[in-house]
């Protein structure tokens, strides 16, 4: 296994295991390196789309589906709260987890609260939408505002 999919199983690991996205000390040490030759292992997967960092290139914003910041999308799985980037990735945690899940988050139209159960097969029947501005070809333009 490569360096750089080391450092991606680490952090997909972390975070399926804790519910939050590891701080750079924290995949050093389990892959047992340094905290240099991560951050530029994070910058190579960050230009394969695989990792969103913030501006200092050492912490990571999002690991899609998962987010490194709390958001109004939020999923449960096994008693686990989890971030998600948006509605879309919300879907996509139980599915990366293999696990059904709990989808907690609002309408933004009207604000009120929005539950989904996610089985292994998708999503209970819903008449709810989702709607996105940006074409999904256009999202790593500005991935947070997305």
């Amino acid at each position: 296994m490569g360096f750089d999919t080391a450092v991606k199983l680490t952090i997909y690991t972390f975070t399926a295991e804790s519910g939050r996205i590891p701080s750079i000390q924290a995949v050093a040490q389990r892959v047992q390196t340094s905290t240099d030759e991560v951050a530029q292992a994070y910058a190579r997967l960050r230009a394969s789309r695989l990792l969103f960092l913030e501006p200092d290139g050492t912490t990571i914003r999002m690991a899609p589906p998962f987010s490194g910041v709390p958001t109004q999308h939020r999923v449960v799985v096994d008693g686990i709260e989890y971030f998600a980037n948006c509605a879309w990735d919300a879907l996509g945690i139980p599915a990366a987890l293999h696990r059904p899940g709990t989808v907690r988050s609002r309408c933004e139209q009207s604000h009120e609260p929005l539950n989904l159960s996610v089985g292994l097969t998708g999503p209970e029947p819903s008449t709810w939408l989702f709607h996105c501005l940006v074409p999904a070809a256009k999202w790593w333009d500005d991935l947070v505002f997305t």
